[in-house]
């Protein structure tokens, strides 16, 4: 809901992710993707 308030926002979802993903392997690359993504932007 967030997301649809805050101006030019981006929802992401990882599917199937649980809570801490960022220390799992199978989603920790992308992550850390979109969070550099963002920091950059």
């Amino acid at each position: 809901m967030s997301a649809q308030l805050v101006k030019d926002a981006t929802l992401k979802v990882y599917p199937g992710a649980p809570h801490g993903l960022a220390s799992i392997a199978a989603y920790k690359d992308q992550f850390n993707n979109d969070l550099l993504a963002f920091i950059g932007a």
